[in-house]
């Protein structure tokens, strides 16, 4: 357990969080976790959608990503039925001190860089009540993605295979798979781009694997897709 006091606030910047239960669900549920995650992914997508090939008209971004999100957590309840808390999403009472303090660090670190990184982009938006109302989208489609590949896929590998294949073989999927399939149009211009998303899932994978709190991973994810999806023209 991680010891009281001011060291809780430092811990979760080396990983160093209370271990949590291993998932409690067996291998037909796991089979099930899988079989959701192709589904929603690579047959139904927010951006791979079959929709658009049968020629039916596409809800836009902001209707999608939340009917997705929410799709795929009723899939993982009664379709699976595995608990949201094994793949790591506990309620707040259920979060060790290092987690919350860490998730309030989280927050406030990410939007002052953010901030500072994109500062021109977020006035020139701040005009824009249209777009300002797109941007709750945007935090819900980080988070979807976590869901996606760490929550779902990750758990369900890190089960099978163990840790580092687990997230390794997930990472590489975020990477390379339909999510982010469109950089290959750009040709080699996308390998820095490629190197960025590799590094950065390789990054939450860990600190899921480490904290298993979805919510972590999920929110910064978020926070990160607002500032600069978001507020791209």
């Amino acid at each position: 357990m991680a010891p009281r006091g001011a060291s809780i606030h430092w811990r979760g910047h080396v990983f160093l969080f209370d271990r949590k239960r291993a998932p409690a669900y067996d291998a037909a549920a796991g089979l099930r976790l899988l079989l959701i995650f192709v589904l929603l992914e690579f047959v139904l997508g927010p951006r791979l959608s079959l929709f658009q090939y049968l020629g039916v008209p596409i809800p836009p971004f902001w209707v999608r990503i939340p009917v997705f999100l929410g799709l795929a957590l009723l899939l993982v309840r009664f379709v699976a039925k595995v608990r949201l808390s094994d793949i790591g999403l506990d309620r707040w009472r259920a979060w060790s001190g290092t987690e919350k303090s860490y998730f309030v660090q989280l927050l406030i670190i990410s939007n002052v860089v953010f901030l500072m990184m994109t500062a021109d982009r977020v006035k020139a938006i701040g005009s824009e009540p249209g777009r300002l109302l797109l941007l709750p989208a945007f935090l819900l489609w980080g988070f979807y993605q976590e869901l996606m590949y760490r929550g779902i896929l990750q758990t369900e590998l890190v089960r099978r295979w163990g840790a580092l294949a687990g997230i390794l073989v997930s990472n590489t999927l975020f990477t390379f798979g339909p999510l982010h399939l469109y950089h290959f149009a750009r040709g080699a211009s996308a390998l820095p781009m490629f190197a960025g998303i590799f590094a950065m899932g390789l990054f939450f994978g860990v600190l899921f694997h480490r904290s298993g709190n979805l919510w972590l991973v999920g929110i910064a994810h978020g926070i990160g897709n607002v500032y600069i999806e978001g507020t791209a023209r």
